[in-house]
């Protein structure tokens, strides 16, 4: 039927047409011949069917279930770093592949359900069409919509309200699962007890009680205390530092938990003599000699910055390749980095020790929009 023909029934005609007339007429205006379109079900309410139907709808019971348990592992599931061998080491560990099980069942659930919903339920329907060009006519909207219905009526999803409800229900909870995935992150508050010790703007070389904080070497060992001294360094050097207080010795947990925070971890270099250094603003004293103290949090997404280039300066994050120049006060050079990396003022004590002179003067690692320039 030409485009013509189509535009010569009136709405009234199609007022007037029930939904079977309408599919009929869609059929017919777009030179569809329908090979085969036989009901999968032609009785309803048989054994046969109500088993199939269960089997479906066990399959949406289990994405539904799997959503729930998603949502709980992400939010309540221990995932805080703990060493090998503490309580509760091997619960935390399954932390990521619970989160992966649960996501990936949901995700079977829903996806096996629906096909075989389609497989066992839908209509057996084989069309054949000739292809046209052109714009859609009212009698075209108003039939393709009709041959909707159709297929939500044959179906049968409008009769097996369970069934629809327990689908619905799944789906909603593996879309809230992936909000609270992505939303969750995002709630912390950083401007929120911006003293604490926990907060962003605070990390383990913070002062407490004026007591000294010191520069101490990872050796494997976390019981094993190794204060860095200038001597240790030769001159293009360096090595990565943590922050150690007397007091930590007192208490096991703090002394191990000292290794572990994430935002701690600093590398201090000593470059050669007549090394041109570029300070930043604000920074110039922050740095003892030749040797200058730098986090090793990349401000792109918080890997390891630690491949270092001594002759030309250059500080290498290994995941996304930024670079930033520790020459020039470790400003980001190449790649994705847009913040320089943070320097921690350090000295030598009396005794003879490298000790920090205060916390960063900003932020450790990725940047965020609510973090001020």
């Amino acid at each position: 039927m030409s485009e013509r023909d189509k535009d010569d029934i009136s709405a009234d005609e199609l007022n007037r047409m029930s939904d079977d007339e309408l599919v009929r007429l869609g059929t017919r205006l777009d030179d569809v011949r329908l090979v085969q379109y036989a009901e999968r079900w032609p009785v309803p309410g048989t054994k046969m069917e109500r088993r199939a139907l269960r089997h479906v709808t066990g399959w949406f019971v289990l994405a539904g279930v799997s959503a729930l348990a998603l949502i709980g592992v992400f939010v309540f599931w221990p995932y805080e770093y703990l060493p090998p061998g503490a309580p509760g080491y091997q619960v935390r560990t399954l932390y990521t592949p619970m989160v992966g099980l649960t996501f990936g069942l949901t995700l079977l659930g829903l996806a096996v359900g629906s096909v075989a919903y389609a497989k066992k339920f839908l209509p057996q329907e084989l069309a054949v069409q000739q292809r046209h060009s052109g714009s859609s006519s009212e009698a075209d909207k108003r039939t393709v919509a009709a041959e909707f219905r159709d297929a939500g009526t044959r179906s049968g999803l409008q009769r097996r309200t369970l069934f629809r409800r327990v689908a619905a229900t799944s789906a909603g909870l593996f879309g809230l699962g992936l909000g609270v995935m992505a939303i969750g992150p995002l709630v912390r508050d950083p401007w929120k007890h911006g003293d604490s010790p926990d907060s962003l703007w605070r990390t383990g070389w913070n002062p407490i009680n004026g007591e000294t904080v010191y520069l101490r070497l990872d050796t494997g060992d976390p019981d094993e205390v190794v204060l860095v001294r200038p001597e240790d360094l030769r001159a293009g050097g360096y090595v990565t530092v943590f922050p150690f207080r007397e007091t930590d010795r007192e208490e096991p947990e703090r002394l191990h938990a000292a290794l572990r925070r994430a935002d701690s971890a600093v590398m201090l270099f000593r470059f050669r003599p007549g090394t041109t250094v570029t300070s930043r603003p604000g920074r110039e004293d922050f740095h003892h000699g030749d040797f200058y103290a730098y986090s090793k949090v990349c401000t792109h997404l918080g890997c390891p910055a630690s491949l270092y280039e001594q002759q030309t300066g250059r500080l290498l994050c290994p995941c996304h390749q930024s670079q930033f120049d520790v020459f020039a006060g470790a400003v980001p050079i190449f790649g994705p980095a847009t913040r320089p990396l943070p320097e921690l003022p350090i000295t030598v004590g009396e005794d003879g020790y490298f000790t920090a002179r205060g916390d960063f003067a900003e932020v450790v690692g990725p940047g965020f929009w609510e973090l001020k320039p």
